[in-house]
């Protein structure tokens, strides 16, 4: 039989099957990324909400297997030589499990072609989206300068541009479905939930915007994005 026991996290989300991959996540733009992964790939999994409240966050257990104090992370029972392995930054588990299974990556150019979006993705789309959200909806609204805000509407605005170019004759951004869609996709919707679209011009990037109808067509993507669920 598995056991996790040695898993810190595991005292408080207990898992009820050790022998799945456990989940530790909650349904905002990054971890909804993981949960769409493993309903893609049917992986028998349990999921265990971490709320983004510092007492699940900032508790001692989930920073034994994250120490950045950000959802998502995972235990796999099953990791390489059949050992346990803890990993968190959503990029990374993505790649993990797609090399673990040999799906949704590709190989040869169609690989390093879904790394560079998915990295993409990491380094400017998720980052840049989250900072404008702070500054359009959230705590950030209530600044009076309005530099901070018009900083990352006008650099929301480049990268949903730099997507519109690349779409261009693709249904999907390395040519088949991939991690790397499952990265993007998730924050463009986001941009509801920030209440940003028209600021950003989405009506202008019609490729973008049948990209995304694409995206939320599948029956695993709708399934995982409300895993965990928030109630």
């Amino acid at each position: 039989m598995t056991d996790l026991r040695d898993f810190e996290i595991t005292r408080k989300w207990q898992p009820e099957d050790p022998s799945k991959l456990q989940l530790y996540s909650f349904p905002t733009p990054n971890g909804q990324k993981v949960a769409i992964m493993l309903e893609e790939l049917g992986l028998p999994y349990e999921p265990h909400k971490v709320t983004l409240s510092d007492a699940d966050v900032k508790s001692p257990e989930f920073l034994s297997l994250n120490p950045n104090n950000k959802i998502p992370a995972i235990i796999d029972p099953d990791g390489p030589g059949g050992e346990p392995i803890g990993l968190f930054e959503s990029g990374a588990i993505l790649m993990y499990l797609a090399e673990k299974t040999g799906r949704f990556m590709g190989t040869g150019t169609q690989r390093w072609e879904t790394i560079t979006w998915l990295q993409w993705q990491m380094a400017g789309l998720g980052p840049m989206f989250g900072q404008m959200g702070f500054f359009v909806k959230l705590g950030g609204k209530e600044i009076e300068d309005p530099r901070p805000r018009e900083r990352y509407v006008g650099e929301a605005k480049r990268l949903l541009g730099v997507l519109e170019r690349k779409l261009d004759g693709y249904d999907w951004v390395a040519g088949e479905y991939s991690i790397a869609d499952m990265a993007i996709a998730p924050w463009l919707r986001a941009l509801d939930f920030y209440e940003a679209k028209e600021m950003v011009g989405w009506d202008g990037h019609p490729r973008v915007a049948a990209y995304l109808d694409r995206f939320l067509e599948r029956p695993a993507v709708q399934r995982g994005l409300d895993i965990p669920s928030r109630e």
